[in-house]
């Protein structure tokens, strides 16, 4: 069993504890996360006594969970927490939130149903100050997981795992607190930032007249009422500079810090004609990583925030300005190391649908696109798991807006339960236009897009300049494995080598003979696949357990100086 230095060192009474929202803070917290109850139950299945303790927000799949059980299709999880309030905790509303739960959960608090949230990988709150007790209260999580049974968003999991596929984990994933608010309190905020107005734009949801002060270190730069504030002569935002501006949101006895950058994604032309990805109005180019977000001990979880923080440290130090988190929805700490660190973020939607088949494995390959409005040719049959999809995408979409990091939305990956992409790509813009969006990536391009968008794995790399940037979105996947340091016996790799040093030779030239060379062609951005091995994947520039660097560091930011337009 393999452990990364964080789950060797983790503290079970109270695993992932930092705040959980960076980017809409308040002094009222109280986590939830650490040992409770559990049981696996059959329909109608009763139990008195809680056969489990399970350490929350671990799968009960995983090591660090401490149940290490796979979740069988006919059963659900039911998990108890027992909880008392400090005092003085109450300031006039208690509100419960859950980070992630996979994919349907049930909530009872003190025997009251209170509230159903069906998809796993979106957060959701709900207000519970009507059923609190004085002293002990008890809160009931039940949980119904059907992976890919029921078309619904399963992401990379899979019940038989293997190749690029993962293993299924079920149940509380991300973390769950308890804050307490005032009973007039600012449920949301939407901070644009106008670049080239040289101002920023707060929409507030429920609440006027909030008071905005905005910081520029420890200087007050505005004091206002005003939702739409000018900031002239602003330090923007960029992963050479990754300023931040903190800003102070008061209403009534309701306070809340967040931050915002100053930075503008778009395309253009260059000038030699190239269509080109832009930030803040000029040509840049987007050099990065493949992120799963995997761990060995946590899957989908992390062991701790500091290997979040690690991860994309890392990355940074090696010379890249971009990930793409690949089919995943992270906790928000992870976009807050992302933007104060500069790494800019292609975000996808995860995937759903039914079992993939040749539109998949086959059909991209020999150059034929499919229609998706045939939605049974992408294996997308159930209504209810499309509805589905465009409210998790809007709960997405909504809970990641105010990341300045976030450059990139990617609604479908590789026809993975692709549907009525054109319909996906309108939708996404009316609810964002200050972002790129990259539709469909990989293949099954329906002509509704920012950019052109290839995955290339085996056959040879030729840029091919259009009237969208050409981004090369899924590339690389050169492997090597590290004896000690792997999560089996298997191997999956696109290309594999002996030794680390005949991998660093690889990417060395892939870089200087392929990549380097057509940027002046119309390479607009590169996603190298991957940060880190994932189970039987050993493709990643890192070991699973984030031990050993697989490549040299000073090849790779040596290359990174010079992959750039």
């Amino acid at each position: 069993m393999l452990y990364t230095r964080w789950g060797k060192e983790l503290d079970k009474s109270c695993p992932l504890s930092e705040y959980p929202r960076p980017q809409f803070v308040r002094d009222s917290y109280l986590s939830l996360n650490g040992e409770w109850d559990l049981n696996f139950c059959k329909e109608g299945e009763e139990k008195t006594e809680y056969e489990y303790k399970i350490t929350v927000p671990f799968s009960p799949e995983t090591p660090l969970s401490g149940v290490g059980r796979e979740l069988q299709k006919d059963e659900r999880l039911i998990y108890r927490k027992q909880f008392t309030l400090p005092d003085g905790f109450n300031k006039g509303r208690v509100i419960l939130h859950f980070g992630a739960v996979d994919q349907i959960a049930h909530l009872k608090v003190n025997d009251r149903d209170i509230f159903t949230h069906e998809g796993g990988y979106t957060p959701f709150e709900m207000e519970i100050t009507d059923c609190l007790a004085d002293g002990e209260n008890e809160l009931i999580v039940t949980v119904e997981d059907y992976c890919e049974d029921n078309e619904y968003l399963r992401g990379k999991q899979r019940t038989k795992r293997g190749g690029i596929w993962y293993s299924p984990q079920s149940g509380i994933w991300q973390s769950v607190w308890l804050e307490s608010v005032p009973q007039e309190y600012i449920k949301s905020v939407r901070i644009t930032p106008d670049y080239d107005k040289e101002q920023v734009h707060f929409d507030f949801i429920g609440c006027e007249g909030v008071n905005i002060r905005i910081y520029d270190g420890n200087d007050m730069i505005a004091d206002t009422n005003d939702s739409t504030v000018k900031i002239p002569d602003f330090k923007p935002w960029s992963p050479e500079s990754p300023f931040l501006y903190d800003v102070v949101f008061t209403y009534g006895k309701d306070r809340v810090k967040s931050y915002f950058g100053m930075r503008k994604f778009s395309t253009g032309i260059d000038k030699n004609g190239v269509k080109r990805l832009f930030l803040n109005n000029e040509p840049y180019f987007h050099n990065g990583l493949l992120d799963q977000g995997y761990y060995p001990d946590g899957y989908l979880t992390p062991p701790s925030n500091a290997a979040m923080e690690y991860d994309v440290k890392t990355v940074k130090a090696l010379g890249f300005n971009m990930l793409r988190k690949h089919i995943k929805i992270e906790p928000l700490l992870w976009y807050h190391y992302c933007d104060k660190n500069g790494i800019i973020v292609w975000q996808d939607m995860v995937n759903g649908g039914g079992n993939y088949g040749l539109e998949v494995s086959a059909i991209p390959f020999i150059g034929i696109t499919l229609d998706d409005t045939k939605h049974a040719r992408f294996h997308r049959t159930s209504e209810k798991a499309m509805r589905l999809y465009y409210q998790e995408l809007d709960e997405m979409l909504s809970h990641l807006y105010n990341c300045p990091c976030i450059a990139v939305w990617v609604p479908f990956n590789e026809g993975w339960g692709q549907f009525d992409s054109v319909d996906a790509y309108r939708h996404i813009k009316a609810f964002d236009s200050t972002r790129i969006v990259d539709t469909t990536s990989g293949w099954h391009d329906m002509g509704a897009s920012d950019v052109i968008s290839k995955h290339i794995y085996f056959t040879p790399i030729k840029v091919k300049a259009g009237n969208r940037p050409y981004v090369l979105s899924e590339f690389g996947g050169l492997s090597t494995r590290v004896t000690g340091h792997t999560w089996g016996d298997r191997m999956f790799g696109y290309k594999i080598y002996k030794t680390c040093d005949t991998l660093t030779k690889a990417y060395n030239k892939l870089f200087n003979k392929v990549i380097i060379p057509q940027i002046k062609d119309g390479l607009s951005a590169t996603v190298y696949t991957q940060v880190t091995d994932v189970e039987d994947e050993l493709n990643g520039l890192m070991t699973y357990d984030r031990e050993v660097l697989k490549v040299d560091a000073e090849t790779i930011k040596e290359i990174n100086e010079r992959v750039k337009v």
